[in-house]
């Protein structure tokens, strides 16, 4: 079972830790079954309550997955080994469209927003026992989910979209639940979830967002959350239209009880209206970046949620991080008053850049999937070949192993660093590097 690797330890961590020691070293291999408790308990003459405490912190650590009556074994990508360390690292010459990253040219000025921010801090510094998220930004927040028809709850200011959902999850789940999770879908969302000790279950999509029959199957299979991308998917571009949201919304009403999280990531770059599910379960949460119109490295994203969620939620970060910076929430709320970002011109320019490619691969007989946002989808039969010859013909592009569980095989190609003049050579690329693929959705 375990070859010629032999687990040691007297205590709960000793046990834990030698395995982690081994799958760090490469003796544990993904997918390798570990003994079944009592009887690893008997080969290291310690009581069965150690080693199943053992492997409960192997669980919550994402070392392991346990699987019933199947046992525990390795998980197939351990929470270590993050997939965003799948990426193409692009040699001088060779175009990099696999980061996933806005274009700087469509990022606003952020030197105004601070000086004015720093200008009144230092007539009224931020202390402790102060609201931990400003008022302005909660009214201003507020305000756009209001045009958006998200329900009313509080406004909780976080350090990105995935602390929020990290946030949410902890909030009311417990390590070995599982998670529906969109496939293909954002590859940090799928390190998470398993590095929370819980199991992500795929959730098929097809362009206009999660397919109805594979929520309802993953909800009934037990799944206690779902994340879904209300538009601008990562990586497939797919956008949840009305006839789709109302579809997913009689789905999640049969299910009351499962935790719903929203994540708008691509609001303020997006061409489409967003057909909110938010409201449709008990509990549920919704989640605004800023980072993919504002840039990344603010670190600042809006949630709100029904009011246990939010105040579970609150409630934690108090007891951790406290608050996000004030200094963050009033630079926004500086950038969102001074209409710093035109969202109709940047949406505009992604949209152009994101229809030409796709035309132009469709022209070629090539399969593209890229209905909103900055990135295209493009399903391949051989992707680690796909992308080594996109690599050779001068363009690093992402692997679809960073964001796929169940899901055909595909590669990412993000056009925020393209061209006019780009599309036609890229497109020329992806042509002679794709074969014959399976189409995004399954069944």
């Amino acid at each position: 079972m375990l070859g010629e690797y032999r687990i040691t330890g007297r205590r709960a961590s000793e046990i834990a830790a030698s395995v982690e020691q081994a799958v760090g070293s490469g003796e544990l291999a993904p997918g390798q079954v570990l003994p079944p408790m009592r009887e690893l308990a008997a080969r290291l003459e310690v009581n069965p309550n150690t080693v199943a405490a053992a492997y409960r912190t192997l669980r919550e650590r994402g070392v392991i997955e346990t699987a019933g009556r199947r046992g525990s074994r390795i998980r197939p990508r351990p929470a270590s080994t993050a997939r965003g360390s799948l990426r193409i690292e692009a040699p001088p010459g060779v175009r990099d469209l696999g980061k996933g990253n806005p274009d700087p040219a469509l990022l606003p000025a952020l030197g105004e927003a601070f000086a004015a921010v720093t200008e009144a801090y230092a007539q009224a510094p931020g202390m402790y026992a102060q609201a931990p998220v400003d008022p302005e930004f909660a009214a201003l927040a507020r305000r756009g989910f209001d045009a958006d028809g998200v329900p009313a709850g509080p406004v909780i200011a976080t350090s990105g979209s995935l602390d929020a959902i990290e946030r949410v999850l902890t909030a009311h789940l417990r390590p070995g639940d599982a998670v529906a999770v969109e496939d293909p879908g954002w590859g940090s969302l799928l390190d998470l979830v398993p590095a929370l000790g819980m199991r992500p279950v795929p959730v098929a999509l097809d362009d206009d967002g999660p397919l109805p029959d594979a929520l309802e199957a993953a909800l009934k299979g037990g799944a206690r959350a779902v994340v879904v991308t209300g538009r601008a998917q990562n990586p497939t571009g797919a956008a949840i239209g009305a006839a789709r949201a109302a579809e997913l919304r009689a789905v999640l009403a049969g299910h009351r009880g499962v935790l719903l999280i929203e994540d708008d990531h691509g609001h303020a770059i997006v061409d489409l209206p967003l057909h909110t599910l938010a409201g449709a379960t008990d509990r549920w949460a919704f989640v605004r970046s800023v980072a993919k119109a504002y840039g990344p490295d603010l670190r600042v994203a809006v949630l709100t949620g029904d009011a246990v969620t939010a105040d579970r939620v609150s409630g934690r970060q108090r007891l951790g991080p406290g608050w996000v910076s004030r200094l963050l929430q009033r630079a926004m709320v500086h950038l969102w008053n001074s209409g710093a970002v035109d969202s109709r011109a940047v949406a505009r320019s992604y949209a152009h850049r994101r229809d030409a490619l796709v035309r132009a691969l469709e022209a070629r007989g090539v399969e593209a999937h890229g209905r909103s946002g900055m990135n295209v989808w493009v399903p391949v039969s051989d992707e680690t070949g796909a992308v080594a010859r996109l690599l050779h013909a001068g363009w690093a592009v992402a692997p679809g192993a960073r964001f796929r569980m169940s899901a055909p095989q595909g590669i990412r190609i993000t056009v925020s660093p393209l061209d006019d003049v780009d599309i036609g050579p890229l497109a020329d690329a992806v042509a002679a590097a794709a074969g014959p693929a399976k189409p995004l959705s399954y069944g």
